[in-house]
């Protein structure tokens, strides 16, 4: 298919989809005060539908469900200035004093910060959820845990603002994620309701009334502890002289002089009880654990109930540990380890189970391999997913794919500023804003900036990267969302050199020499835009489309060593060259949710396409050798030799998918899915179009013999066009890889800490090696009889310890060999895979006192002897670093100090497969770093 015709299709999809699925905009309804007479008597029963919100939806910020509830209520016995829970009983409940009659504490600032009455020693209440429910007086607030009779509760005022403090208690999300709860105006004469932490022992609830303080009750339930809030009544909206029925609020008040008259039927507010009040989960998710990808799915499911290792790297740890590109992100994930950066800048290759992947998606898109810069002031998380993905991504190794997912508009207004510095004279200003554009938040933005500048521990080497992102979300109706974004990221510099190894297999120069002569230096630039769209078109279907170009331009100026001569003069590749590469991405899905009898599915399906154009050219330049151990840089300007190069790619890739996630029972579940995709390649001329094809299935299962461990086995398969024909004229068909997974997934310390345990083979196939006939191989020819297989263990542990304590530690046993080829030797090692690999990363945060706030941080990262080549003639040593941090976070203050390999080890830390083409990692290196958020 032509270009022109895929993107006709595109767009008119896309127009199809805008047209039927723009609704008109909900009318938003207020909720008032009721009679206030009512609140003397005892509550029969709740409304039979309230607003229940789960932790995951708080925590996610998803549209709320409706349930029900049973309450019992407390008696109260009011203290001065505190009042606390002494008893449970089934007559009425008493009325809270007002606070405005009980003598009031100061109002001082100095004292609403202050903490609360210490209270008995006991153990902490975990309080897992926040619920906010409309009733027919005000509002509720439900503190949800089992052990809602040990909290007892502190309060005091501040003119309009009643404050309560519960000690002995924390607030957590099952998974142990802490969060900032509130809700605007939730009805009238309440402006604010906030539940947080005031430190890690202490719950704070806070109301502000408009006119006065609100009346608070207290009520049992069998969620937890409910606050029963009515607003003050004011002569405006209830006239002194007579009380009668609160007329709606979208009626003119009568005056307090003219009797007002009770609403008719009509008038009533009859959906109010259902109405939804709108929630806001302010602040930044600060746990290590997440629960829910989308990645391995394309849909939001719980990691538990993935039947494949999937690891998630948050917000959170990119910022304690401020890693600088993704390479560094991934440090911290079993199994993978680095291939290379694109000369230093933030774009590279990955190892993951043994097998090379180039560059990685983004939102679940195909980047431009390892030529894409990617910003990571721009990323809310990493996701990476172990084993082929072929089935949901199309064309991959079968290791593994990496997927960043970008920060989103916030419906809230958000603002971080940050300066970093650091030795060799390195330093990063950024901005991170979001916030809505409009009134009714229906549009939203985000704008991230920043720019790094820094010299190399090498001579000569430096680096400059810009990255500007702006996004959009509009909603444009209750059902639908379109969201626009442009990310450009740029750099320039000269890149650091590669090391080289002697013929005794030993890296004899210091790490700082620079071997290589400092020409024009590298400019990459990549920029990214395109569009999300969605419409619901019920609670349990909805369609997406997707559409994103990524263009980048890479030109490169360099020397790269070929080849040591005496082990002491480089020869060198010199060359000027341009990468132009663009990718076209297009996609449009469907997800629904449907029963079977009492057999509930989640039904994925979709088909995308992508169309990939490079357009290369390249001239040789001419350099002297290099006397390694008495560099001369001082040359002449390298001239041009005969014969300049160029070529044009592209590759057009259509794919079609279908996944369904099977809930036999709540503890069995089966995914099962499927893709089929065509391929198209063309070199520039008829002679080397190829097209392919290949079917990618995946099953697994997943047993959870209780809440808190799943055990888990899976098939899958992948695939990945192979370039080049058969002696006979035939094209190479695709490599093929197929994994077989076992492990299990469990959680501890109620759910804080998360682990998961995996063991795998994965076997690829159609490698190309030599044609096994002599004369043939030595003509170039290659055949499809290769094959190289990976085993291996994995262990990743991810959470927290304690309050404060936060821990990400991973272990990996990867044993990826040659099975069969006809010039590599049966069972030599894959290039850059260490056969043990560990790493660590723990900060402690302190939650009391003068020093809450301050924090450490420690790093220690294991990898192992590597081979640095398919010969295995030679091998990367095995080397351990350790990192450091110290910060101090409060009121939205960020200050830290971050050491990268602090006691300056000398490593590898990968390999391109020469002995020329050794990558050294950095030595010590200290970043200092303060922000602000508000």
């Amino acid at each position: 298919m032509k270009l022109d015709k895929c993107f006709q299709s595109l767009l008119l999809t896309s127009a199809v989809i805008v047209f039927i699925t723009v609704p008109a905009r909900s009318e938003e309804v207020q909720t008032g005060g009721q009679d206030e007479s009512s609140s003397q008597a005892v509550r029969k029963s709740t409304l039979d539908k309230k607003l229940a919100v789960t932790d995951r939806e708080i925590a996610t910020n998803k549209t709320p469900i409706l349930a029900s509830k049973v309450k019992k209520p407390r008696i109260i016995q009011p203290q001065v200035p505190t009042f606390g829970i002494l008893a449970k009983s089934d007559r009425a409940i008493e009325k809270i004093p007002q606070l405005s009659e009980i003598e009031r504490v100061s109002q001082s600032a100095e004292v609403l910060v202050q903490s609360p009455p210490t209270a008995p020693s006991s153990a902490v209440v975990r309080v897992t959820g926040v619920k906010a429910n409309p009733t027919d007086k005000g509002v509720e607030v439900i503190l949800e845990t089992p052990q809602g009779e040990q909290l007892q509760i502190t309060n005091r005022s501040a003119g309009n603002n009643f404050i309560a403090d519960i000690p002995n208690a924390q607030l957590q999300l099952a998974s142990g994620d802490a969060f900032t709860f509130r809700s605007e105006k939730p009805i009238q004469g309440i402006s604010e309701i906030t539940v947080t932490n005031f430190d890690a022992n202490t719950i704070r609830v806070t109301v502000i009334g408009e006119a006065g303080l609100p009346t608070v009750e207290l009520f049992d339930s069998d969620e937890g502890l409910i606050l029963g809030l009515a607003p003050t009544v004011t002569t405006t909206q209830q006239p002194a002289t007579q009380p009668q029925p609160q007329q709606p609020t979208n009626q003119t008040p009568q005056p307090a002089t003219q009797p007002q008259q009770p609403a008719t039927p009509q008038q009533q507010p009859t959906t109010q009880q259902d109405e939804p009040i709108e929630l806001l989960v302010t602040g930044e998710q600060d746990s290590y654990r997440v629960e829910d990808a989308t990645t391995a799915t394309r849909t939001d499911t719980p990691l538990r109930d993935i039947p494949q290792s999937i690891q998630v790297v948050p917000r959170q740890e990119l910022e304690d540990r401020k890693v600088r590109t993704v390479t560094e992100a991934v440090e911290t994930v079993s199994g993978v380890s680095s291939a290379g950066t694109q000369f230093n800048a933030p774009a590279g290759s990955y190892v993951i189970r043994g097998f090379e992947q180039q560059g990685n998606f983004r939102n679940g898109y195909r980047d431009v391999g390892r030529f894409a810069l990617t910003g990571v002031e721009t990323i809310e998380r990493v996701e990476v997913l172990k084993g082929p993905a072929s089935v949901l991504f199309g064309a991959v190794e079968p290791g593994g794919i990496i997927n960043v997912i970008t920060k989103q508009p916030l419906s809230e207004p958000y603002y971080n500023l940050e300066f970093q510095a650091g030795n060799r004279n390195f330093y990063q200003p950024s901005v991170d804003f979001s916030g809505p554009l409009n009134d009714d938040k229906t549009l939203l933005y985000r704008f991230n900036a920043s720019y790094q500048s820094s010299d190399s521990f090498q001579e000569f080497a430096n680096s400059n990267v810009t990255t500007i992102a702006p996004s959009i979300t509009w909603k444009l109706g209750d059902r639908t969302d379109l969201n626009l974004y442009y990310e450009y990221t740029n750099f320039d510099g000269i890149p650091e050199s590669f090391a080289t190894v002697f013929s005794d297999n030993t890296f004899k120069l210091p790490r700082d020499r620079y071997l290589g002569y400092p020409l024009g230096g590298n400019y990459y630039s990549t920029q990214k835009y395109g569009y999300t769209l969605s419409h619901k078109f019920s609670d349990n279907w909805q369609v997406r489309n997707n559409f994103s170009i990524t263009a980048n331009n890479a030109i490169e100026e360099y020397t790269s060593g070929i080849n040591l001569e005496d082990d002491r003069l480089l020869d060198f590749y010199a060359a000027r060259r341009n990468y132009l590469q663009d990718n076209y991405f297009g996609q449009i899905d469907l997800v629904g949710k449907f029963n079977t009898g009492s057999i509930p599915h989640q039904l994925l399906l979709g088909f995308d396409v992508n169309r990939f154009v490079q357009l290369f050219n390249a001239v040789r330049l001419a350099v002297p050798p290099l006397d390694v151990f008495n560099p001369n840089y001082n040359i002449p300007e390298p001239e041009i030799t005969a014969g300049g190069f160029s070529s044009e790619q592209t590759i057009q890739s259509y794919g079609f998918y279908l996944q369904d996630q099977i809930s036999f029972q709540d503890n069995l579940k089966l995914l099962i899915g499927g893709r089929f995709d065509w391929i198209s390649q063309n070199s520039g001329t008829e002679e080397s179009e190829q097209n392919d094809s290949a079917f990618s299935p995946r099953i697994g299962l997943v047993y959870q013999p209780s809440k808190s461990v799943s055990l888990y086995t899976s098939y899958s398969q992948s695939f990945n066009p192979n370039e080049g024909f058969n002696p006979d004229g035939r094209a190479f068909e695709p490599t093929k890889g197929t994994q077989y997974e076992v492990g299990v997934k469990a959680d501890f310390l109620e759910g804080r800490l998360s682990t998961t345990l995996a063991a795998y083979q994965v076997t690829k196939t159609n490698v190309t090696t030599l044609d096994p006939d002599p004369e043939r191989a030595a003509l170039g020819y290659s055949t499809q009889t290769g094959e190289q297989r990976s085993r291996g263990v994995e262990l990743d542990v991810i959470g927290e310890i304690l309050p404060g304590w936060k821990v990400s530690a991973s272990y990996a046993y990867t044993n990826a060999e040659v099975t069969d080829d006809n010039s590599i030797p049966v069972g030599n090692r894959l290039t850059n895979v260490p056969e043990n690999q560990a790493s660590l990363w723990t900060t402690y945060e302190i939650q009391n006192g003068d020093l809450k706030g301050l924090g450490f941080g420690l790093g220690l990262f294991y990898v192992g002897a590597r081979a640095g080549d398919l010969d295995n003639s030679f091998e990367l040593p095995d080397y351990f670093r350790t990192d450091a941090a110290i910060f101090y976070r409060r009121d939205g203050l960020k200050a830290a100090i971050n050491i990268r390999n602090l006691f300056d080890t000398e490593y590898y830390s990968s390999s391109d497969g020469l002995r020329t083409f050794v990558r050294t990692g950095a030595p010590f290196t200290i970043i200092g770093s303060i922000g602000w958020e508000f």
